[in-house]
Formats: structure tokens, C-alpha cells, sequence
């Protein structure tokens, strides 16, 4: 066992231990955050013009702080920009993380000093509860690659901004720099497939025993190096152990990344965000995440139902119910006050606080009423799979086809499939059935010959690679959004 090994072993008991402390009073420790980021931001431009000084209570948090998104809290964006101190927290942000925005162009989220632990800390300690529980280290003595987002930084009013992704290389702990891949020059290279085959060079012949990534850009990886050797990548990499993933939901990539693999290994899922790092993977037996209730976030939960009531109601931790589908709403140390990042998510244990992320609360199909979500399709099709287990899907999207040519409307599903189901009739009847059990609303429809079944168009090799090049997304963290209430993506990826 080599020294980064033997190191980690107490270090992950102790960060488990301190873990403990919080995991199952978790509520408490949301209260402690909630009083603390707001006294320490009453004196900011924001906690002035929303009365911080009055707020002693949630109740009285909720009066005086709406819920927002990014569109909402550009203006404060802006004077930071603009060059003023203490707008959002104290003093000047530490980086803006970039990223993409549907409605808002390019949108610059605020990382600070206080909350620039909440990100590097939280991957570190999802290693090491995996550390601890499994007494599996010697995986930290290989080689590691973060398929990320490249380390150079521009700036915005004096800012230093790039990708979160990016942001994060720079705080690698010194002790895994020595081990870490790709090179820093082949990790600043910004276009994706130049990038992808410099990494490749690199890392072939080398012992990898971490893999980190976006499965869709990890899984093209692997595509790429068996098309190079000819070989599964256990042979390729004999000491891979350790699996890392986050961004999407991983079991409909599963399939096809394990056979690339060519035998089972552990992984560890992340949910990290550009506003936060929400929750990780703390245990390989245990369903869920486990929500980071003590990293500086004051989280709220919005029925998924009323998100877009006028007036929907707000609920802090203590409140929530398992097997309910929220909003998420985060206020942090970083200077984000009721700000929806988009996500639903749904708990599955509260002693300790464990999670599912369901999908984005704007992605979704509801051109006649259904409201089917992304945590729906997935379950639909994840069951046709099983059904059918020699199927292997590389990505799909689904959309409405309001006025067809002829015939009822109905949902077409685009996939890409890597090993197509020996019958794909039946593998379209077994996901409608499935939907129809899941979704009410889509049931009534199907019986009520509003719309008809389902349908699937089969797509060539690498569609979904072509159209993210095609939009300037490829690599990093860019996904193909799963669902779609319009035919933006399903009118454009088979013309490619």
C-alpha cells in the first residue's frame, strides 16, 4: 500500500466522524446555516434592500426574500461586475463560475472565500466515505483523470471566471497533483475531440485507477481508446477500480459503459452544481445522496406541483416528505438568495437526508396536459431495457409531435442505441406501459385517444455527438436534455 493510501485511512474516519455529527439532525444544522449567511450578508447591497436586520425567523425569511432565478438576480450580478464591493456578500467574489443559461445567455455565478470549501471539500469526502466504508484505498496511489472543463480563467470586472469544472482543477489537494491526468497544457485545450485525443495519448499507457466524468464524454472516451486498441478498457486499464460520475442520471448509460469496461466496478455519485455542491454518494449499500446540510447552503423545497403557482408553498428540510418531488432553492455563503437552480429532486431516507435528483423543473412534456418528467422517462425506459437486457442506449431525448401528417399526436422518442433491442415494437409498447403507470395524466390521454403510442426513431452512430458539436457543446459539462416541450432538438438532430 503506497503513502497517499495509508494517509487517506484516518483521514477518511475522521472526515466520516465529523460527517456524523450533523447527518442526522440535519434540520438543525440547516437553522444554524440560515441565521448565520443571513447576519453575516445584512450589511450587503441585497441584505439592505431585503431588510436582513428584521429577519429572525424562516417565516419571516420567506416574507422578505422571493424566490428567484438567475434573471432575477442579474442587476446584483451586474454591480459586481461593475466593479462594487459587498453586493451579494461580503467583500468580492473569489470567481464567477459560467455557465450556459436557456433564457439568460451566459450566466456568472458567484463563488466566494466561504464557499469555495463547499466544493472542493465535498468531492474529496465523497472519496472518503467511499474510503472508509470499503477500506478500498489503493486506487489513490494510480493515476487519476477529471474529465473536466479547461483550468484557464478570463475575467469579469476584475473577476477571475471559467468553467466550474476548470475552477476546481486549480484546488486539486497537492497530493494527488503528482497523479492526476491529463497535463495541465492538454487540460486547457478548449475544443473537445482535440482535447479528447491528446488526453488519450497521454493516459494509455498509463496505470488509471480513478475515471471522472460526464458518463455520456467518459463513455465516448472509452469508445475512442477500444476503437485504438481493439481491447475492453480492464485490459486497457487493468488497476481501474473507481468510477466517477455526476451531471445525469447514470442507469441509462450503465449498460454500455460496463460492457466497454468489461466488468463491474464500484462508482460514486456526485451532484455538484455551479450554485453549490449539493449532495454526494456517501455509501455503496445505502440508495441516495446524501444532502450536504452543513457546507454553508440554507436549502428550501418547492412542491414540484406548484413551482410555477404564484405563490407556491416554501419548505425548509424539517418539513419535506419522502417520495415527494421538490424544487430545490438554495441561499449560500456564496451570495444566492432564493435562487432556483432548475432541479428537482425527491428523498428517499430523512434519518440521515438522502436523495434522488429527478430531473430540471423546465424539462418536460406537457403539450396536452400530461407533464411527463425526466425521472418518469427514465424509469420507463430503464424498465423496456430490462425487458430486453442485451439493449444498450447511448442517449435519447424525447419530444411532442403536435400535428403529424396523419393520425393522433403522440411523443416520439429519438435514441441512439449502441446494441438495438431484437425487437423494437416491443420495446416501444414496454416503455408506454410503463409511462402510463407512472403518469396518470398520460394514461388518460393514451386511453382517452387524445394521443397515440409512442414512437421511436432509431438514430445513426454518434447523433448526439454531431448535434452538440453542431451547437458548440461538446465535451465538458454540456448534456442533452433529456425532455423537451417543443421540437427544437427533435427537428434538428436527424437532419444532421
Amino acid at each position: 500500500m503506497g503513502i497517499r493510501a495509508l494517509l487517506s485511512k484516518p483521514l477518511a474516519r475522521y472526515v466520516v466522524n465529523q460527517q456524523q455529527r450533523w447527518m442526522y439532525n440535519a434540520p438543525a444544522a440547516q437553522q444554524r446555516w440560515m441565521h448565520q449567511i443571513v447576519k453575516t450578508a445584512k450589511q450587503t447591497v441585497f441584505g439592505r434592500d431585503h431588510f436582513f436586520k428584521d429577519i429572525h425567523t424562516y417565516e419571516d425569511y420567506k416574507q422578505a426574500v422571493p424566490v428567484r432565478d438567475y434573471e432575477d438576480l442579474k442587476g446584483y450580478v451586474q454591480q459586481i461586475i461593475d466593479g462594487q464591493d459587498d453586493v451579494l456578500w461580503p467583500g468580492k467574489p473569489l470567481y464567477f463560475a459560467k455557465t450556459s443559461g436557456t433564457t439568460s445567455g451566459t450566466k456568472y455565478i458567484p463563488i466566494s472565500k466561504d464557499s469555495i470549501s463547499n466544493h472542493i471539500d465535498s468531492a474529496r469526502n465523497a472519496i472518503l466515505n467511499y474510503v472508509h466504508e470499503t477500506s478500498k484505498a489503493d486506487f489513490l496511489d494510480g493515476k487519476l483523470i477529471f474529465l473536466s472543463g479547461s483550468p484557464v480563467l478570463d475575467t469579469k470586472g476584475n473577476v477571475p471566471t471559467g468553467r466550474l469544472s476548470g475552477i476546481s482543477n486549480h484546488h486539486v489537494p497537492a497530493y494527488l497533483r503528482t497523479n492526476q491526468m491529463p497535463s495541465y497544457d492538454t487540460n486547457c485545450i478548449e475544443e473537445w475531440e482535440e482535447k479528447l485525443d491528446r488526453i488519450i495519448e497521454e493516459t494509455l499507457h498509463q496505470p488509471m485507477s480513478l475515471i471522472s466524468g460526464i458518463p455520456p464524454w467518459v463513455q465516448m472516451y472509452f469508445d475512442r481508446i477500444t476503437a485504438r486498441t481493439g481491447k475492453a478498457i480492464k485490459d486497457v486499464f487493468p488497476t481501474f477500480d473507481l468510477f466517477i460520475y455526476g451531471g445525469v442520471n447514470f442507469e441509462p448509460y450503465r449498460a454500455k459503459l460496463f460492457d466497454s469496461i468489461g466488468k463491474k466496478i464500484d462508482s460514486i455519485e456526485l451532484y455538484p452544481a455551479s450554485e453549490g455542491f449539493i449532495a454526494y454518494q456517501d455509501s455503496q449499500h445505502e440508495a441516495g445522496l446524501l444532502l450536504l446540510a452543513d457546507t454553508g447552503i440554507f436549502f428550501e423545497f418547492i412542491p414540484a406541483e406548484e413551482y410555477f403557482n404564484e405563490n407556491p408553498t416554501r419548505l425548509s428540510l424539517g418539513e419535506v416528505e419522502v417520495g415527494k418531488n421538490y424544487a430545490l432553492v438554495i441561499n449560500s455563503n456564496a451570495g444566492l438568495w432564493g435562487y432556483s437552480i432548475g432541479d428537482t429532486v425527491k428523498f428517499v431516507s430523512k434519518a440521515p437526508y438522502r436523495l434522488l435528483v429527478t430531473g430540471r423543473i423546465k424539462h418536460f412534456i406537457s403539450a396536452f396536459g400530461e407533464h411527463v418528467i425526466g425521472e418518469e422517462v427514465e424509469k420507463a425506459l430503464q424498465y423496456a431495457m430490462q425487458q430486453q437486457p442485451q439493449t444498450e442506449v447511448v442517449e435519447f431525448t424525447v419530444a411532442p409531435m403536435v400535428t403529424p401528417a396523419e393520425g393522433l399526436p403522440y411523443h416520439e422518442w429519438l435514441i441512439e442505441f449502441a446494441k438495438p433491442p431484437a425487437d423494437v415494437e416491443r420495446f416501444a409498447r414496454d416503455i408506454d406501459r410503463r409511462l402510463t403507470e407512472l403518469n396518470v395524466y398520460y394514461d388518460d390521454l393514451i386511453t382517452g385517444s387524445i394521443l397515440r403510442p409512442l414512437k421511436i426513431t432509431a438514430l445513426p452512430q454518434n447523433a448526439f455527438i454531431d448535434y452538440m458539436r453542431s451547437q458548440g457543446k461538446l465535451g465538458g459539462q454540456n448534456k442533452v436534455p433529456r425532455l423537451s416541450n417543443d421540437r427544437k432538438i427533435a427537428d434538428v438532430i436527424p437532419k444532421l
